[in-house]
């Protein structure tokens, strides 16, 4: 359904009650262009699908203080904060929860990617996106990157 057609649709006035899960993420980009890429190993919800590296925003850090530390503990690379600078954002209504999700852009970073949780890693271009299964509120960034990169 197109915006147009969504407005033409009853308004919900029913609040989910789902519980809000803060996820900070990121569009890597090396000196190709290209956008890195997770596969989200066995094991972990949405297995097999491929997302932005990034993670889950912890009580009392920033977006991007959650970000950087998930980059060091999931890739084994070093960002700063002022190498983020915000992209686009998400929120996605899933069964358990309601996922709000910045995604940021970063050109520049200490190390090389590691998968270090048993993902699978892939430099992508970012024509090539949505050729890859991704979690259902990572698909709405695809397109803002194709606008804004």
């Amino acid at each position: 359904m197109n915006c147009l057609e969504a407005l033409k649709q009853p308004r919900s006035t029913t609040p989910s009650g789902l519980p809000i899960v803060l996820v900070a993420a990121v569009a890597l980009v090396d000196a190709d262009d290209k956008i890195l890429l997770a596969q989200r190993p066995e094991g972990k919800s949405m297995a097999g699908l491929w997302e932005f590296p990034g993670g889950k925003v912890e009580e009392g850090e920033s977006p991007e203080f959650a970000l950087c530390r998930e980059l060091h503990e999931e890739l084994s690379i070093d960002v700063r904060e002022c190498c983020l600078a915000p992209l686009a954002f998400t929120s996605h209504a899933y069964e358990d929860f309601h996922l709000m999700m910045p995604l940021y852009v970063c050109r520049m970073w200490n190390g090389i990617p590691e998968p270090k949780e048993g993902q699978t890693l892939e430099w992508v271009r970012a024509l090539d996106l949505s050729k890859y299964d991704m979690p259902a509120a990572d698909i709405p960034l695809i397109y803002q990157i194709l606008d804004r990169l």
